[in-house]
């Protein structure tokens, strides 16, 4: 059964977000997951991948940037973004501590635009155990030339890209792998195939919150193949 969710509010410099946190009895890390672009924390896509992260026993804070809160459609600068990032992982980690695990590993995962944002906030110093990008958005749609990936190769931590290849935020699909050839031995390419941006595969109809959820299996192991090893 799926941990229960706590609707809760986070202070970014004076301004609240809203989240949703919940906690499997023998959670041992958190993940904190943000949304795309188009959409806030109750997409199905973002409900079902925590769920399944949660009965598989991982923690969960889902959460919403400040434009999303506000209804606006347009996102948040990187600044906005990363502040915002800063201070959902940091109560995650109260959360954790609460708990009586003050040293849990607190991973940050977003889809497209929510991972992009994390990532750069780890590159300018954000604490996370490991990223988890669902569906890194390498460039824009026909624009493989202008790639957002200057500040990538400079993070040391764990990184799970897992993306479609008919992602039209990632082609041609070689020039993923040569980014994530050049982070290093850290990160870790898993392409899905026939999937577009949203994970959708033509001719194989499913719900958001199913493709949300079959994703979760392959982030939970790859979260605990890097968890710290027990004293």
């Amino acid at each position: 059964m799926t941990a229960e969710e706590q609707l809760i509010t986070i202070d970014v410099d004076g301004v609240p977000v809203s989240a949703v946190y919940a906690r499997p009895p023998a959670a041992t890390t958190t993940i904190v997951v943000a949304h795309g672009a188009g959409a806030g924390m109750e997409h199905p896509f973002m409900t079902g991948f925590t769920r399944a992260l949660d009965d598989d026993g991982i923690a969960t804070l889902r959460f919403n940037f400040p434009y999303r809160e506000a209804g606006r459609k347009f996102p948040d600068r990187p600044p906005v973004a990363i502040t915002t990032w800063r201070a959902v992982m940091d109560a995650a980690a109260a959360r954790a501590a609460d708990a009586g695990r003050p040293d849990e590993p607190i991973w940050a995962s977003g889809k497209s635009f929510g991972g992009r944002m994390a990532s750069m906030a780890v590159a300018e110093g954000m604490p996370a155990a490991g990223l988890v990008f669902l569906g890194y958005p390498l460039h824009a749609p026909g624009k493989p030339e202008k790639p957002r990936d200057e500040h990538l190769p400079g993070i040391t931590v764990p990184m799970l890209f897992l993306q479609g290849r008919n992602d039209p935020f990632a082609t041609p699909n070689g020039q993923l792998d040569d980014v994530v050839s050049r982070v290093g031995p850290n990160a870790v390419l898993e392409w899905l195939d026939g999937a577009n941006h949203s994970f959708e595969v033509k001719g194989a109809k499913r719900p958001a919150a199913e493709i949300g959820a079959g994703l979760a299996a392959p982030v939970a192991a790859f979260v605990r193949a890097h968890a710290p090893a027990a004293p």
